[in-house]
Formats: structure tokens, C-alpha cells, sequence
């Protein structure tokens, strides 16, 4: 009963539900703004057998589209927290997040280390940093929706298709508006992780407002792994992934033999 009721919880927040048994380590990964486990649709194929990636869906959108979203920060971070220690096993595990993603994984990182329990062995973090990069306002979250909508799209944050489908856009808005609200909660204390540390970014990406904003990750982590930039905005990941992946798993590899010595 305790295993089907753990597959229930899994099945809300994870996506796949059972990672790998063979694998040696966890991946959780955490989706940009609006967005859930779609995003990394193909990270399983990209990375080696002994990565196991499980990509997180947040409340009120895809499967979990019946559930009310978060829209301040301490309740959904203290819901995320839950549900990845409800989930760990014995293995090490490690986060890698995008945008909003990165924000989430940043903090729940610092809290499980702060706290004395597991903590990820690896921290991964793209497409933002906690300075130097867009701040919603509360003006931004509550824009009328042709110009929300007029916004994400030249971001880039979506597939093309969604935006001439109306019920579609009608299930993607709340849960980005929502999400905008989150992070525009994040209040930046100038702290960091004990763990590795690992960056990445768009070249292009219109939302890191500060030149230089990626380099203030060094100070993060007495760890710190680098940066690696490539082409492209702030969804520069979707047309490199191979090439994140590969960096990211030599990261996790390096990780896991520490994690075992």
C-alpha cells in the first residue's frame, strides 16, 4: 500500500515515475516558467545508462493541469522540498534547472544543505542568475494576456503551434502568469551552495539584463565548475542539448566518483 501510494505522489511531480534501477545516479530536473517535464523531452536519449533524469512538473499545468498553481515562493519551494525527499533513494542525486528552474534548484539546494540531510551532490543552472538577469514585477504578472502572450513568443518559449490554439494558450497563460509570480518573490542574500557548481546560457538571451550577469555565479560555490555559452536566446538549450548533456553528465560522472571515494 505505502509503494502504491509513493507511485500516486511520484506520478504528480515526476516524470518518469521510476527512475532507472540500474542507473548509479539522479537527475532531477526543474522546467522553465509555464512549462513542465515536456521540456527535457529528450535529455533520457542524450544522457549515458547511469544517469537516471527525472524532470519535475509543477502544479497546474500538463498532467497536474487539475491542480491550483503556486503563486508565492516559500509554499511551492516547501512542496518541492517534500516531494524529492519523499522520492530519493540511497544513490546520489543532482539538480539541473532552467530559468525558473534554476531559481527553484538554487534555493532547494541551499535549504537541503543548510538542513543536514541529503543533498545533491551537483547543482546545474541555466539560463538565469541571481544578478543581473530579468526581475518580473508585479505589473509584468498581471499584464493583459494579448500582451503576456506577445511577450513568451518572442522569447521563444513555446512551440509555435500553441500559440494559434486557443484552449491551449487558455492552459499555458495561468500556469506562466503563476510562475511569474514566484519569480518575482525571489529575493537574492548574496549566498550560495557548498556542492559543485555548473553554468550555462544563450548567448542572445534577452533576459540577462547585465553583460557579465553568468560571472557572478563564481562566487557561489567554492566549487564552482565554469560557465559553458552558446548560441542562441534563453532557449538556446532547446537547439543544444546534445552538447549541455554531454557537459553536464562528465559533471555528474566527476560527481559520482566523488560521491563514492
Amino acid at each position: 500500500m505505502e509503494h502504491a501510494d509513493h507511485l500516486s505522489t511520484a506520478g504528480h511531480w515526476f516524470h518518469p515515475v521510476e527512475p532507472s534501477a540500474d542507473a548509479q545516479i539522479r537527475l532531477f530536473l526543474l522546467p522553465h516558467a509555464g512549462s513542465g517535464a515536456i521540456i527535457y523531452r529528450d535529455w533520457a536519449g542524450l544522457l549515458p545508462p547511469h544517469i537516471a533524469a527525472q524532470a519535475v512538473t509543477l502544479p497546474g499545468r500538463h498532467n497536474r493541469r487539475t491542480e491550483s498553481t503556486h503563486t508565492d515562493w516559500e509554499p511551492l519551494l516547501d512542496a518541492l522540498y517534500e516531494a524529492v525527499l519523499d522520492e530519493l533513494d540511497d544513490r546520489p542525486f543532482a539538480f539541473f534547472g532552467h530559468c525558473l528552474g534554476a531559481q527553484l534548484a538554487f534555493r532547494l539546494t541551499q535549504r537541503m544543505e543548510r538542513d543536514g540531510g541529503p543533498a545533491p551532490v551537483l547543482l546545474g543552472a541555466s539560463g538565469w542568475s541571481p544578478v543581473g538577469f530579468f526581475e518580473p514585477t508585479p505589473e509584468q504578472v498581471h499584464m493583459p494576456e494579448e500582451e503576456l502572450v506577445g511577450w513568451i513568443r518572442k522569447l521563444g518559449s513555446f512551440p509555435a503551434e500553441i500559440y494559434e490554439n486557443p484552449e491551449t494558450l487558455a492552459l499555458v497563460v495561468p500556469a506562466l502568469r503563476a510562475d511569474l509570480s514566484v519569480a518575482a518573490q525571489f529575493r537574492d542574500d548574496g549566498d550560495g551552495v557548498t556542492c559543485p557548481l555548473a553554468t550555462y546560457g544563450g548567448a542572445a538571451d534577452p533576459l540577462q539584463e547585465a553583460p557579465d550577469a553568468m560571472t557572478h555565479w563564481a562566487a557561489r560555490s567554492p566549487r564552482y565548475l565554469g560557465h559553458r555559452e552558446y548560441s542562441g536566446g534563453h532557449f538556446y538549450i532547446d537547439h543544444h542539448a546534445p552538447a549541455v548533456t554531454a557537459d553536464f553528465a562528465h559533471h555528474l560522472t566527476r560527481a559520482l566518483t566523488a560521491a563514492a571515494a
